[in-house]
């Protein structure tokens, strides 16, 4: 898989008003563009057990790759081990 499939794979699961979440975004965004999925849990009581005290977590390929803040380095490190 190359770089742009292995992005498709990464979601960020966020809240209304977190603004470690929005740190987090602004971190994909500059990293990524628009090429990944947001998840509000807002309102899911599965997700929000899952997710809540995690916020803001982010996946890669359906593995959680980083919870409360993301390194843009880390990030790119992971991006290229998951299309390996």
């Amino acid at each position: 898989m190359g770089i742009i499939g292995a992005m498709r794979n990464v979601v960020l699961f966020h809240a209304a008003g977190c603004h470690l979440c929005k740190k987090a975004r602004d971190v994909l965004r500059a990293e990524l563009g628009d090429a990944f999925e947001e998840v509000d849990i807002s309102g899911d009581e599965a997700l929000e057990a899952r997710y809540r005290e995690w916020l803001p977590v982010v996946e890669i390929g359906g593995e959680r790759a980083f919870v409360y803040f993301v390194d843009p380095a880390s990030l790119r490190r992971k991006l290229a081990q998951s299309q390996a």
